[in-house]
């Protein structure tokens, strides 16, 4: 048999082994023989378009690497990948637009793959007003390396250890996910930035939500705390939409939301025109 054919077995083992499956259990989830699979991973046997997609969705493949296991498989890839700026984006990001104004006067940003800013709503601004270094808010602005940099955000965050931890194991997760590079180096940057100098006494236990890890920012003289969600297409069939999310921060007490609607009313009076 010509074992020269395009394969995909390489990568169906290597996501096997990130999902910590053995042969048995992808075959047994595919509902395949482990023969029938072994021989797809060695190259001996070439699988149809359907039995790769059968595969990629049994391994909970990100569209971008579905596309790929298909390219090696040696078929067309399944999904479409339009960039932001092109027609046929502009009604999913329409939708996020109308998503981040919604949730004024709370900051919400949507994020790419590799956390990098595409659109922030205008609660956002405030927290951006004491970062040192500028180039930190230049395009690519990513989110991530801004919030933990020591010339970004990270000044401002009064639980920035617990914050900082939270980050990095969301990026963790997203390795085991997704396996990007770029994710993975950022994931080292992070790592190694320097913890500020707490501005403010140890959070006790109490302090903290019951339901996850806030973000604790000082400004004005008050401390702001926020929970946060993460939003994301359902059934995406394009893979730059499929990637896109957004983080929406919702005040953890009662001040911070007061505090919230003031800001907004003081930059609603300062777009207003003179009377």
């Amino acid at each position: 048999m010509n074992t020269a054919l395009a394969s995909p077995g390489p990568l169906i083992r290597e996501w096997r082994a990130r999902r910590r499956m053995s042969q048995l259990d992808l075959a047994m989830e595919a509902e395949i023989s482990q023969r029938h699979l072994s021989f797809v991973e060695s190259g001996r046997a070439k699988p149809s378009r359907e039995m790769v997609l059968h595969l990629a969705e049994r391994l909970a493949l990100p569209l971008r690497e579905t596309n790929r296991l298909l390219l090696a498989a040696g078929y067309a890839p399944g999904f479409v990948e339009n960039g932001l700026d092109e027609p046929a984006m502009a009604p999913a990001l329409a939708a996020v637009e109308t998503v981040l104004r919604a949730h004024e006067p709370n900051p919400a940003v949507a994020v790419d793959r590799h956390w990098n800013l595409v659109r922030a709503n205008a609660a956002l601004a405030p927290f951006l007003a004491g970062v040192a270094d500028p180039a930190l808010l230049a395009p690519p602005m990513n989110v991530l390396r801004l919030s933990l940099h020591p010339q970004g955000v990270a000044p401002l965050i009064v639980n920035f250890a617990e914050w900082r931890d939270h980050i990095v194991e969301r990026l963790r997760r997203l390795n085991q996910a997704v396996a990007d590079p770029v994710i993975m180096e950022l994931e080292r940057e992070l790592r190694g930035y320097p913890v500020p100098k707490r501005l403010g006494p140890p959070a006790s236990a109490r302090d903290y939500s019951p339901i996850a890890v806030p973000l604790r920012v000082r400004m004005n003289d008050i401390t702001l705390s926020f929970i946060s969600t993460i939003t994301v297409f359902g059934t995406p069939l394009d893979v730059t939409l499929s990637e896109l999310a957004i983080e929406s921060f919702f005040p953890a007490d009662e001040a911070t939301a007061e505090a919230m609607r003031a800001m907004a009313a003081e930059r609603e009076a300062a777009a207003s025109p003179p009377p």
